[in-house]
Formats: structure tokens, C-alpha cells, sequence
């Protein structure tokens, strides 16, 4: 599968990331002069398994380079406002016309239309007019402020990959065309929180937050700090988890009051006493190997050393980068970090010699 992804920051160089290490031939079409976050682009792992080459998309003869790319792909991956790649020249109908089969996968925030699909936005707004952000965070508090994995990430990579491989089989169907897969942000995180207006619906869950059996209502499902200003994620939601999470605990003298609401902020108050009763690492080694449903909350530089994922390899050190290995496994086309992150214009010569796009090549003088 050939990608072609115009250069943008986020959730959109994510995707791509995604298809490259699936195994796509993702060719990255950069800027001269760069843009984008101020990241060196030698640790940008976004950019990983990729190729680079740079072309001014406002230059003459800009915008041809990129339809000469296209008309080789399958898919074309672009974050610009709503109008903005039309007014290049590479928008849906200009790419189509030169390779009717080709996926155009559309990265934004609040989708091609709508009151709001021409302004700025970013993670947290998407979020927050979705429903998702309200529902994190402790009750009485402002809503959490978590890192930008469940909009940009979650609601919107995941579903644009998802939405181009539908597509693209879709077009590899005898009869079957291309056509535009319009990824919103706002939809994508909308749509994680089915399982919760399911819930709503039926009376199981209060719309507010911290008073929910996965919010942080009940006391058997949030984290909780230990002696050594460390914490501990408990999700003992089970009868079987939760008996088995006050035994270990020490606790088991209140464990009936896991079924009595009224006697929950007791129950808080004795399992977060437990908890600052030992450090972190001691309360691991006591549920280490058990079906408490307990981890520990670890840092990102530790995270790669928990035995669990060391053992799974689901971290990988690459170009002196320790980083996240490709995910999901595939038993018979297993994958894998080939590449560190594409700079700027470093593949030039090998895409238009692969790809047969010669005019990519500066101009002899």
C-alpha cells in the first residue's frame, strides 16, 4: 500500500505512523523550511518508517509533484482546514481526477462541515463539546486536563485509519472507487463514549463526574497514593477481583460494604489508609501475580521497564529512542521499527526513483 501524507502535526502524521508500520510505503511530503511543533525531526518517532521529500505546495509546479505522487497511491492523508488543500490544488477532485481509485483521508477537528469547521481548535476543545472531558476528573473539581491521547489519538488517528482501510477495500472491490473519509475529531471522541450513553440511558450512569462505577465514584475503581508519594490504580469491579483486593489489602473486614452505597466513603477512607501504610513498590510485590485488578501508576520513563511489557517487548529502543513497538501483534506478518523518523527531504531520490516521479529531482543547472 502507497501513502502519500501531506506534512501537519498531530493526529494526522500519527495515522501515517500507523500505516507505516503496518508496512505501508508512506511517503511524507514536507514543507521547505519546516513548521509544525518544535521537535527536532530526529525525534520525531511520529515520522517513523516513512520517506521525506519536500515540495512548496504554493511554488509553481508544486502542486503537479504531489498529483504525479498521488496517481501511483492509494491513499492521501492531509490535515488542513476545510478548503485549504482545494486552494493548493490537492484537494478530492484534483486528486481523483488524476487516480479515481485513491482514499483521501481528511484529518481535522471538527469535520469539512458544520457552524465550527473553519476555526482553530485543538484536543481539549474537541473533547470538551463531545462530552468526554466532562466526565473526567473528581466531583466539585474542574474537569481533568488529561494529555491529548483521547481526542487527537483515540478520536481521531484510530478512526481515520480505520475509516481509510474500509475505504480502500472498498475501492479494491471489482467496481469499487475512491472516495473522501472525513475523520472529525469531535465525531471519533463522541463515539468513544457509546457504552456510556448506553449506560445513561438506562439509568446506570449519573452525568456527572466522579459518582459513576468507572469514573472514580466508587471507591474499588480509582487510585490511590502510598507512602511514598507514589499511587496505585485499583479496578476490583468484580465480586471475585474485589474479595480478592481486601484480602490482600488487609481490609477484609469491610468488605461487605462494597455492596451498600451509603458505606462507600468509609470504604474510601480505609482502603486510601492501607494504601499510605506502604510504598509503592511494597504494594506491587503484594498483588504481583494476583486477580486484584491493581498496578501500579508509573512514570513514562518507567513504563518500559514494568516485567509485563519488557517481556512483551512493547517498548523498543531505535536510533537510541526507546519508544512504543508497533501494536496490535499479527501471528504470520509480524511488524516492526525499520526506520527512525523521516527528515525533511532525505528520500527524495529513492521516492522518485521508486515511485517513477522524476520531476521530484531538483533541476539540473
Amino acid at each position: 500500500m502507497r501513502v502519500v501524507e501531506l506534512a501537519g502535526i498531530g493526529p494526522g502524521p500519527f495515522a501515517a505512523m500507523l500505516l507505516a508500520d503496518l508496512g505501508a510505503d508512506v511517503v511524507r511530503v514536507d514543507r521547505p523550511g519546516g513548521g509544525g511543533l518544535a521537535v527536532d525531526p530526529a525525534y520525531d518517532v511520529t515520522n517513523r518508517g516513512k520517506r521525506s521529500v519536500l515540495v512548496d505546495l504554493k511554488s509553481a509546479g508544486g502542486p503537479e509533484r504531489v498529483l504525479d505522487l498521488v496517481e501511483r497511491a492509494d491513499v492521501l492523508i492531509e490535515g488542513f482546514r476545510p478548503g485549504v488543500a482545494e486552494r493548493l490544488g490537492v484537494g478530492p477532485a484534483d486528486c481523483h481526477a488524476r487516480n479515481p481509485k485513491l482514499v483521501y483521508g481528511r484529518m481535522t477537528g471538527w469535520g469539512q462541515d458544520g457552524p465550527l469547521a473553519h476555526t482553530a481548535g485543538h484536543d481539549i476543545a474537541y473533547i470538551a463539546v463531545t462530552g468526554a472531558l466532562g466526565m473526567i476528573g473528581n466531583p466539585g473539581e474542574p474537569p481533568a486536563v488529561p494529555a491529548n491521547l483521547v481526542g487527537d489519538y483515540a478520536g481521531g488517528s484510530l478512526y481515520l485509519v480505520i475509516g481509510v482501510l474500509a475505504a480502500l477495500q472498498h475501492a479494491r472491490t471489482p467496481g469499487g472507487a475512491g472516495q473522501v473519509v472525513d475523520a472529525a475529531i469531535v465525531d471519533g471522541a463522541a463515539h468513544l463514549t457509546a457504552m456510556i450513553h448506553g449506560m445513561m440511558a438506562a439509568g446506570g450512569w449519573q452525568d456527572r463526574r466522579g459518582a459513576n462505577l468507572l469514573d472514580g465514584g466508587c471507591p474499588f475503581y480509582g487510585t490511590y497514593e502510598t507512602s511514598d508519594g507514589g499511587y496505585m490504580a485499583v479496578g476490583a469491579l468484580e465480586q471475585q477481583f474485589y474479595d480478592t483486593f481486601v484480602e490482600l489489602l488487609g481490609i477484609g473486614d469491610q468488605a461487605p460494604a462494597r455492596k451498600d452505597v451509603a458505606r462507600w466513603g468509609e470504604l474510601r477512607e480505609a482502603v486510601a489508609a492501607r494504601f499510605k501504610s506502604r510504598t509503592r513498590d511494597e504494594w506491587t510485590a503484594v498483588f504481583d501475580g494476583s486477580d486484584a485488578c491493581v498496578a501500579p501508576v508509573l512514570s513514562l520513563g518507567e513504563a518500559p521497564h514494568h516485567p509485563h511489557l519488557a517481556a512483551r517487548a512493547t517498548f523498543t529502543d531505535f536510533g537510541g529512542i526507546t519508544q512504543p513497538a508497533p501494536a496490535p501483534r499479527f501471528s504470520a506478518t509480524p511488524s516492526a521499527v525499520t526506520s527512525g523518523p523521516a527528515l525533511p527531504g532525505a528520500h527524495t531520490e529513492s521516492v522518485a526513483r521508486d515511485w517513477d516521479v522524476p520531476a521530484l529531482l531538483p533541476k539540473e543547472v
